[in-house]
């Protein structure tokens, strides 16, 4: 039996704002704003999920990895100094898999958009939709989640490492794969009505199966065979365990996962269950996916509260194809966002002086960011590595 690792982290501060900034994609004003009512809505029709998905997504774009699960072990100390400057009930936005799930829970946002190149973390993302609405609880969730019979003893009570403990010795069940597939696809297709493609459909299979054969060790470099069994992975720090990111305490102990408890899994179901976290296909420094957002909270009167960007500005500053940096299409698209002072980008990556190495959660406010690039003063990833906090 693999026992799950605990990880401490310390705490810092922050600061919150009053006032609206319009910003546009040359122009930075300063200056107060009539702000519309904010008009989101508390639930979206199945119909009107799907539009959504459809009219902001762009086309898929390459990256050089499947990325099932984060590598990013530093949100535990993030989260409390983010919750003293992103004021709850604004819009978040987020790349990559389930680490948008745990400032999502920890921020309260009323809406939020997973904006990533991949179409299949698209799919991901629906599969976990799917395993949120047909779960009652946390236990239940694991199980539909990695096709593992729960194990007894658990209830609402049990800590996150009592929860992982227990389902890290529990086997893949075939049977149980097989009928959770079917009650994922029927869910989407039957009852949502998603319009999911067959390659889609083909795209949902792999990662269920990956899920599948993984279980609990799910990690960033997991991945199968053609008979469906785990392969060994690359090792190195892209290699933790999905149970090990779960049970993450702060220095005072606390969990801040998205399994914390039954009241942070219920936050996400709910908004689950109301369409209200919509993942989109797109590139950061892409065209359409960002500027689509940003028109439709404007349209509802909306600020984006917080904007997970992971290590994404790594590839823009360096695309992986040795092509032009696209920093600049990405950083004059996130200027057409509705923003306020306390609008937050989250991102992860390793601090300029501290040498390579897992990657560090940091923090900075969007309006100094743009602020520095309209000023030129933007031009490596190191630049706004410099002006985080973490």
């Amino acid at each position: 039996m693999r026992a799950v690792h605990r990880w401490s982290f310390s705490k810092s501060s922050g600061l919150t704002a009053v006032f609206t900034i319009l910003v546009t994609g040359a122009l930075l004003l300063s200056v107060p704003k009539l702000q519309v009512a904010d008009s989101l809505p508390a639930q979206i029709s199945d119909e009107a999920f799907w539009k959504l998905i459809e009219e902001f997504s762009e086309d898929a774009g390459y990256f050089q990895s499947e990325n099932f699960s984060s590598n990013e072990q530093g949100y535990q100390r993030l989260i409390p100094l983010l919750q003293t400057t992103v004021k709850p009930g604004g819009v978040y936005l987020g790349v990559g898999p389930e680490q948008n799930f745990q400032y999502i829970a920890g921020l309260k946002p009323k809406m939020a958009f997973i904006v990533d190149i991949r179409r299949q973390n698209m799919i991901q993302h629906l599969l976990y939709k799917a395993a949120f609405e047909m779960s009652a609880n946390r236990a239940d969730f694991l199980s539909v989640l990695f096709s593992r019979v729960r194990p007894q003893g658990l209830s609402d009570a049990s800590t996150p490492d009592e929860l992982f403990n227990r389902y890290l010795v529990a086997p893949k069940d075939e049977s149980l794969a097989d009928s959770n597939r079917k009650a994922i696809r029927d869910l989407l297709i039957q009852r949502h009505g998603f319009r999911l493609s067959k390659d889609d459909e083909r795209t949902m299979d792999h990662v269920f199966d990956v899920f599948a054969a993984f279980g609990p060790t799910l990690n960033y470099s997991a991945n199968i065979d053609g008979l469906g069994r785990a392969m060994p992975g690359r090792g190195g720090a892209n290699n933790i365990y999905y149970a090990d990111l779960m049970v993450l305490v702060d220095e005072n102990g606390v969990n801040r996962s998205y399994l914390a408890s039954e009241d942070t899994f219920r936050f996400l179901k709910q908004m689950e269950e109301r369409n209200l976290i919509i993942p989109l296909v797109g590139n950061f420094g892409g065209p359409k996916a960002i500027r689509a957002v940003g028109q439709y909270l404007k349209d509802h009167g909306a600020i984006v509260s917080a904007f997970y960007l992971s290590n994404v500005e790594q590839y823009l500053f360096r695309p992986p194809d040795g092509s032009s940096p696209i920093h600049t299409r990405f950083y004059e698209s996130v200027a057409t966002l509705p923003l306020d002072t306390s609008s937050t980008f989250i991102r992860s990556g390793n601090p300029p002086g501290r040498g390579r190495g897992g990657l560090t959660p940091m923090m900075s406010p969007i309006l100094d960011v743009l602020r520095a690039f309209k000023e030129g003063r933007i031009n490596t990833q190191s630049d706004v590595l410099l002006m985080s906090t973490n």
